[in-house]
């Protein structure tokens, strides 16, 4: 089992330090966990609405209207849902030690876009290139 690591509340990881010390790895495990459990509360709260909401309304307009706001929040719902999954992978990765690293070229992903995008996978250089690959196939 680890050491429990003190994490200063007002720390920040920073460039001048090592690169995903135990620090900077309890800064982002911290930061997804809470993100991870701000989507669970929001998704347990959309059920308990959409439960609510199962009411028969005699006025069409008004049903139509009910209707639209149950797919946006249904639509809602499934991004949160990949977007934990997001969220858990990338905690697998700190257990694993790869947090951080771009899965496309191994080099560190600037600690500005982990710490704006926690989930991310690439650096940007790698991301911008692999999204002028998709569209390229995708004009094909």
């Amino acid at each position: 089992m680890k050491a429990e690591i003190f994490l200063p509340d007002n720390y920040t990881p920073a460039d001048d330090e090592p690169f995903m010390n135990d620090l900077q790895v309890e800064y982002f495990r911290r930061k997804l966990l809470t993100w991870k459990s701000e989507l669970m509360s929001d998704s347990k709260d959309t059920i308990e609405t959409l439960q609510d909401s199962t009411r028969a309304i005699p006025d069409i307009s008004d049903r139509a209207s009910e209707e639209t706001d149950r797919a946006l929040e249904l639509r809602t719902r499934d991004r949160q849902r990949k977007l934990v999954s997001k969220i858990e992978s990338a905690l697998r990765r700190i257990e694993e030690g790869e947090y951080g690293y771009c899965e496309d070229t191994g080099e560190p992903i600037s600690l500005r876009r982990l710490d704006a995008r926690p989930i991310a996978t690439m650096s940007v250089e790698a991301q911008e290139r692999h999204e002028r690959r998709e569209k390229v196939h995708r004009d094909d």
